[in-house]
């Protein structure tokens, strides 16, 4: 709006008076965020203009501001602020003053700011920043700051930590702000693009109001959004990661650069390289970086990419800051409300010096998942039809089954930060983070059982109506029907399960700086543990024929015999009935130091960093079997309990979007307290005999010691860094074999050289380049020494100790457009040279004087990934703006030794991710899409896992009556999208529904 455009409007109400005299009455009336924005307007307006009238109207506002908010910004405030690029380091200067701050990127010069420690006022502090910049400032109403170019301004001297109170100044008026307000969604977006366009790296970030903006619980769910990472919601929502198309084992997650233990609940899960990130609360979280060419200072262990969880520090937040939150969460398919609470304070001392952080999270939370699942054998049948003819080398499933799994939640996080800055030197943190989560669950199945029982019965009962499907080379029995009413063929597995999963990191981070150099040490503990007390599994049976057909999005079975909603159709419990203890532990010490010096004569380097690293890693699994004594007295009266004494009546209705005509969709299901009453007493009388498992127990141990040297580059248009990781790897493994305990060491080495470069072609285009060997250690299960064999049918399976490491060269190409404030236009094109992939494959081999055929993983085939990343961030104006990313990939596998072919495991060959927002003062709202197309996972009963294409609506809405309350609303699957999981051959394997969610909050800043 211009100056005609105000004087207009006054006439247009009827005053013969200047608009100067006007404003001036209506400014001291008005409120102060109300005023800042009016100050931008007007500012806006009075570039370049020589009106009297706006003149005037500047004037005005420089009366006004100066006399209601001088005193405000001469209050004496403590900052720590690190050497950083002038862009963060006025971000970061913003939060610390709790202010809004209005500025042009492409107005700032390219320089990066000296540190700033200790207790200022808000005007002294940015002087300090903003020297030798050729830029002023502006303090106007609702806490606003303008930072704009001032050609007249002259070069200020570094300022001494005094309470001065300077007066506050005014814009002049040939200065152009080009700016408008930063805040929610945009200032976090904003936040966001400042890493990635100042990182000497490739790569991307996620700032926590990005994470409270976004439609998302979860942090997985909140680094989709990234490009070139997918997440896997087999539960309802992001548990693990992929990055450009690699598996969840070889991508790593740190905390604060550190590792950070992991573990599981479910008996099928391992323990693994990746992490589980339902366990991790996002309001612990202050960012998130996803690290897409390596750096010679950060672990090694990612092919695709590593992601550097960054937690809060004491003093980068205002002393007494307050954060609260309350929500609600609906399930759709559970009916439940469940509720969440979280609260963050912090506290630091008046001179600024030490400081602490305390934050807790408490969630509850009922989940339901209905699925239709099918379970390959890895077996090959000889069929008999109904004639005599033999159907040789034939696939069938070992049971197909309607399933309904529920879940109760109850997470607890914590997060104590303690940090001392003494002087502008020294800055030492300690971090505790802590989550412990309880996640009792049941898993109820009603299954028929072509592979189970019919075929292992003596002989094999003959099929009719046979359909045999083949693909790759692959048959299976897709379709038929079972006779013999007489034998089993329909079960109810009924599964109750207490599990846990808690972990817990203890570091202590130490930096010095002085003039030229930096020392920094870190030190601390990660360790985590999951599994259950109890899992639980009564299996109910009843004779019958049974028939089935299955296909990709197909699964129906049925019973000619029984009604599975009748309780009594099962009539006796089953000797395969059982329980598991299972633990799973992940431990890790660690100690790194390293020592960097600044050179201002050396030809484009201007800093070289020396470090070392330490790390020992232990992993350990254990399980105990309980297994129903069928000589035990009390094994009759056991066995004569039947379903119809134990039922809690009949399921819901389920599979609503996934059912196809024959499906099972209620039938008759088991109550947990019947069960208990029933049965538990006789297994406590020594039914079920316990023991512990040798041939599940592994230990892995890893002592890991790096070194690295890195030298930071930079010029007036160049920047970036070289550098060489060297890695000595000491490996223990130890298992089983024959009930006897063996143990196997193996060292090896690794040198991991990287060079990263980005050049300024203009202020805001720059050209990135990145070249880099890297390395994945193997999965802990498949390094195991044990082996387990079946003498039966002469075959074993076991691990390989032996196995190498998977390596891969990796080149990155990437430009960048910086084009508007916020707003970006990039293109990256990436290449994996990955050799030495993990498979598995059968093999002769001589064991206790017998040749058997033995199952093991192997190093092998070899894999060439390529692909591209298109990103556009834009603020549309009028409180509009767009997020949006495609990555596409293309990865090919080599044949192995072995002759097997697959597509590479975790790889999606389409992606995309696209969100649209609106905000203004008081409200906000965010549309999320995201679509990811086939992806892969391991080989399975001769074929390869797939899960289908996948999309998802999510959305949220907030509004913000005041600066420190909050009210929001957030839908997560819209539109209650199924989750298709088959294999590569066609057969299912489940078809999961998870539900609608849909959480209502309240949000406090204090």
């Amino acid at each position: 709006m211009g100056p005609g455009h105000i004087r207009a409007l006054l006439e247009r109400c009827g005053s013969a008076r200047s608009p100067a005299h006007h404003l001036n009455r209506f400014a001291r009336r008005i409120p102060a965020a109300l005023a800042a924005a009016l100050l931008c307007s007007t500012v806006l307006a009075a570039d370049g203009a020589t009106d009297t009238g706006t003149e005037a109207v500047t004037d005005t506002f420089s009366d006004t501001f100066s006399d209601t908010f001088s005193d405000t910004f001469t209050d004496i405030l403590n900052y720590a602020i690190k050497r950083q690029p002038l862009a963060t380091a006025l971000l970061q200067y913003a939060e610390q003053s709790n202010l809004q701050i209005m500025f042009r990127s492409e107005q700032l010069p390219e320089l990066t700011v000296a540190p700033l420690h200790g207790a200022y006022s808000r005007t002294e502090a940015l002087e300090h920043l903003l020297h030798t910049s050729g830029l002023s400032y502006r303090f106007g109403g609702g806490q606003v700051l303008v930072v704009y170019r001032d050609p007249a301004r002259q070069r200020l001297k570094t300022i001494k930590p005094a309470p001065a109170a300077p007066a506050v100044q005014t814009v002049p008026r040939d200065s152009a702000i080009e700016e408008v307000l930063v805040t929610g969604i945009r200032s976090s977006l904003a936040r966001s693009l400042s890493i990635k366009r100042h990182a000497d790296a490739a790569v991307d970030a996620i700032t926590a109001e990005d994470i409270g903006k976004f439609p998302d619980q979860n942090v997985a769910d909140a680094l989709q959004r990234i490009p070139g990472v997918s997440v896997d919601r087999i539960w309802g929502e992001g548990r693990d990661i992929n990055i450009r198309g690699t598996d969840k084992n070889v991508n790593r997650t740190l905390l604060n650069g550190q590792n950070v233990a992991s573990a599981y609940w479910w008996a099928d899960d391992n323990p693994s390289r990746g992490f589980n990130y339902s366990i991790l609360a996002s309001e612990l979280v202050a960012s998130l970086e996803v690290h897409k060419s390596p750096q010679a200072d950060v672990d090694e262990g990612s092919i695709g990419g590593t992601v550097i969880i960054r937690t809060r520090k004491p003093l980068d937040l205002a002393a007494g800051t307050l954060r609260t939150s309350l929500e609600q969460q609906y399930s759709e398919l559970p009916d439940q409300w469940d509720p969440q609470a979280a609260a963050l304070f912090s506290w630091k001392n008046t001179a600024g010096t030490f400081g602490a952080l305390a934050s807790f999270n408490l969630q509850k939370r009922q989940l339901r998942r209905d699925g239709l699942e099918a379970f390959p054998d890895h077996a090959l049948y000889t069929l008999t039809e109904a004639d005599g003819n033999l159907i040789e080398g034939v696939r069938v499933p070992w049971g197909l089954g309607s399933a309904i799994f529920q879940q109760e939640r109850r997470r607890r996080s914590a997060n104590l930060t303690l940090q001392w800055a003494a002087d502008p030197h020294w800055d030492i943190a300690f971090n505790a983070v802590l989550t412990h989560m309880d996640m009792d669950n049941s898993n109820q199945n009603y299954l028929a059982l072509p592979g189970a029982f019919k075929l292992n019965e003596i002989p094999p009962v003959p099929v009719s109506a046979a359909q045999i499907g083949t693909s790759d080379g692959v048959r299976t029995l897709l379709g038929g029907t079972f006779g013999n009413a007489d034998s089993p063929g329909a079960a109810l597995d009924a599964i109750f399960r207490d599990a846990y999963v808690e972990t817990a990191s203890y570091d202590l981070d130490m930096n010095y700086d002085a003039d030229g150099w930096r020392s920094h040490w870190q030190m601390g503990v990660t360790r985590a543990k999951g599994g259950s007390d109890h899992d639980r599994r009564y299996r109910f049976i009843g004779d019958t024929q049974l028939s089935y057909a299955i296909g990709p999005r197909r699964l129906a079975f049925d019973f000619p015999d029984l009604d599975p909603r009748d309780p009594a159709a099962l009539q006796r419990l089953s000797s395969d009935s059982r329980d598991w203890i299972r633990e799973m532990r992940d431990e890790e010490f660690y100690l790194q130091g390293d020592l960097s010096w600044a050179f201002d004569k050396l030809p484009f380097i201007n800093r070289i960093k020396v470090g070392a690293k330490w790390r020992d890693h232990t992993i350990e699994n254990n399980r105990t079997v309980g297994s129903v004594d069928t000589a035990h007295a009390d094994w009759p009266a056991a066995q004569a309990i039947g379903l119809d004494q134990v039922s809690a009546g009949l399921t819901p209705h389920l599979h609503r979007k996934t059912a196809s005509a024959g499906s099972l969709t209620q039938y008759a299901w088991a109550d947990r307290n019947r069960l208990a009453q029933s049965l538990q007493p006789l297994f406590d009388r020594g039914l079920l005999s316990y023991r512990y498992d040798t041939d599940a127990f592994y230990r892995i141990n890893e002592r890991i010691l790096g070194a690295y040297i890195k030298a930071d580059i930079e010029t007036n248009r160049l920047s970036g860094n070289i550098g060489m990781r060297a890695v000595h790897t000491k490996q223990g493994a130890a298992a089983y074999q024959n009930t006897q305990l063996t143990r196997h060491l193996r060292p090896y080495h690794n040198y991991l050289p990287s060079l990263n470069l980005a050049y300024k072609l203009a202020r805001n285009l720059t050209l990135r380049t990145a070249l880099a060997r890297v390395m994945a250690r193997p999965n802990f299960q498949d390094l195991t020494p044990g082996i387990i064999i079946d003498a039966t049918n002469g075959t074993a399976a076991g691990g390989n100790p032996h196995l190498e490491p998977v390596r891969a060269n990796q080149f990155d190409l990437a430009i960048e457009w910086y084009f508007a404030e916020a707003s970006v236009l990039s293109a990256a094109y990436f290449r994996k040279d990955i050799a030495a992939l993990v498979t598995t494959r059968t093999l002769p081999e001589t064991l206790a004087g017998q040749t058997l055929n033995v199952t093991r993983p192997y190093n092998g085939a070899g894999a060439d990934i390529q692909g591209i990343e298109l990103q556009w961030q834009q603020d549309l104006g009028r409180g509009f703006g767009v997020t949006s990313n495609y990555t596409y990939t293309d990865a090919s596998v080599t044949a192995g030794a072995g002759g097997e072919t697959a597509t590479l495991p975790g790889n999606s060959r389409d992606q995309l991710n696209s969100s649209v927002y609106f905000e203004n003062r008081h409200f906000s709202a965010r549309l999320s899409y995201n679509y990811r197309s086939d992806s892969f996972g391991g080989l399975n009963a001769g074929s390869q896992d797939v899960t289908e294409a996948y999309d998802q609506w999510d959305a949220a809405i907030s509004w913000t009556p005041t600066p420190r309350l909050s009210v929001h609303l957030e839908g997560v699957n819209l539109g209650n999208e199924p989750i298709y999981f088959r294999t590569a051959s066609g057969v299912p394997q489940g078809f999961y529904e998870n539900g609608r969610r849909f959480i209502i909050g309240i949000s406090l800043n204090i």
